[in-house]
């Protein structure tokens, strides 16, 4: 009768990146501990590789470097300006992106002292400065925010509690019934930035933005987009058309890595540029 790797054993090697020798069978014990013996001394080995490479040439993350190619591409061929705000925010913020107490999402918030959060998403505040930012120059607002954000996900292969968004809008910068051509446009453009080619663009129903403009790799969705005028704007006083994209950093360098589970390329001490550190 075959006989698999221990339990220990298959941990060890999905660790170390290998899953799919997990499912080795072998003769006898002995012989299945001798290909664990061999397949963990050069896993660790290329391990060390990487991680020297990281250090000596790359210098950057696989998440980083994804989140810097958009900045770049916003800043200097889009305009758009780099904002910075507040990780903590207000129950009353979420309460204006329809996050009510009767709404699931409701209980994946960490929540502080006080009826304040960790933002779940950056929407909230990009609310308040595209508006503010209108009303000081009255012209059309070109802003986005690369940041972390909380939820107490699920430990799926796909969720972090604590994972890194990038957000642009376009603000008062369409005219009405333009606003999905705009998206699919700037969806294209980011994937071509990120040289991700096989991904499809679908239409979704989002209990938050109502119809939203998906980008999706191999079932992992990857970015949403949405647009206003929205049933949520009035609360945020505003009136004018916008377009706005998120894109989930950890998950596109999930899919450009072809990982098996987020974790690797999260906010990590466990994990470093995909590498385990446990080598």
């Amino acid at each position: 009768m075959d006989i698999g790797f221990t339990t220990t054993q298959k941990e060890r090697l999905v660790e170390l990146g290998a899953s799919e020798h997990a499912t080795l069978t072998f003769a006898d014990n002995d012989e299945r501990n001798r290909k664990f013996v061999e397949l963990e001394k050069r896993l660790c080995s290329e391990s060390r590789t990487k991680i020297k490479h990281l250090l000596s040439e790359k210098h950057v993350s696989d998440s980083a470097d994804i989140k810097h190619k958009l900045e770049k591409w916003l800043m200097k061929e889009m305009g758009f300006t780099k904002v910075e705000t507040p990780t903590i925010i207000s129950s009353e913020m979420l309460d204006k992106m329809s996050v009510t107490s009767e709404n699931n999402l409701r209980e994946h918030v960490f929540w502080l002292d006080g009826g304040k959060c960790l933002r779940p998403m950056l929407a909230p505040n990009l609310y308040v400065v595209m508006r503010e930012l209108h009303r000081i120059t009255n012209e059309p607002v070109r802003i986005f925010e690369a940041g972390s954000c909380f939820r107490k996900e699920s430990q799926g292969a796909q969720h972090l509690n604590e994972f890194t968004m990038l957000n642009f809008v376009e603000f008062a910068a369409q005219n009405p019934g333009e606003q999905m051509k705009r998206l699919a446009f700037l969806s294209k453009a980011a994937m071509t930035v990120l040289g991700i080619e096989d991904y499809e663009i679908v239409t979704e129903s989002s209990v938050v933005y109502g119809e939203t403009l998906d980008i999706v790799v191999s079932g992992v969705e990857l970015a949403s987009g949405s647009y206003g005028p929205h049933k949520l704007d009035p609360a945020w006083g505003v009136f004018e058309p916008w377009v706005g994209i998120g894109f989930g950093i950890e998950r596109i360098a999930l899919v450009k890595g072809n990982h098996k589970t987020i974790k690797r390329v999260g906010k990590s001490i466990t994990f470093i540029d995909g590498v385990s550190l446990s080598v």
